[in-house]
């Protein structure tokens, strides 16, 4: 009777404790949607990229420049439907950033342009790294973003000083004087032991 009654026992402790941890599973998976929804809810509101050329220069850039109209193109196209949507966004966008190395024009394909796609590749791929975790941090993901869209305004104006400064017309002799200044082009001087230093 004791093994009958210490068997009932434990399968009623059993049988409780699978119901038990089915609602504790249950009450964790019901957390867990409602967090990655509020995460969602955050990133959807925050995600603004600005992908519209902000002067001339950019926007004639978009007509022969293909990985700055794509890159532009993809900015300008917000995913809605879930994270793994946006997910795919970011990872979509890190890719077109990277290209924006590609056939730079010539007239572009400065040091002070190639740095600022260093950084707004470097920003992009933040984002592609962040929205992947585990634990999205949505507020940093926003503010990345945010930087996103400074970094593409700087670079528009940027593009847009260059191309003036290059419509500048040089007078007549300035380029010479401009090499005479330039300390690179300067001879060498040559240690000579015969010449005497002036006492």
């Amino acid at each position: 009777m004791k093994l009958y009654f210490s068997s009932l026992l434990f399968l009623l402790v059993f049988l409780s404790s699978c119901q038990e941890d089915t609602k504790v599973r249950a009450m964790e998976q019901e957390k867990e949607t409602q967090k990655r929804d509020a995460i969602f809810t955050s990133i959807n509101m925050g995600w603004n990229l600005n992908s519209h050329p902000i002067n001339k220069t950019s926007n004639d850039l978009t007509s022969y420049w293909a990985e700055w109209r794509v890159f532009l193109n993809e900015l300008g196209q917000k995913p809605k439907s879930s994270i793994g949507a946006f997910q795919q966004k970011a990872k979509s966008l890190s890719k077109r950033a990277v290209d924006l190395n590609n056939n730079i024009p010539i007239e572009f394909n400065l040091p002070e342009i190639k740095s600022r796609i260093a950084v707004l590749t470097t920003k992009v791929n933040s984002v592609n790294l962040y929205i992947h975790l585990n634990q999205i941090p949505d507020k940093k993901i926003i503010k990345l973003l945010q930087e996103i869209n400074a970094e593409v305004v700087s670079m528009q104006w940027q593009l847009d000083e260059i191309k003036h400064k290059s419509e500048i017309k040089t007078e007549e002799g300035e380029s010479d004087m401009l090499k005479m200044l330039d300390t690179t082009r300067a001879i060498p001087m040559v240690h000579d032991p015969k010449l005497k230093p002036h006492k």
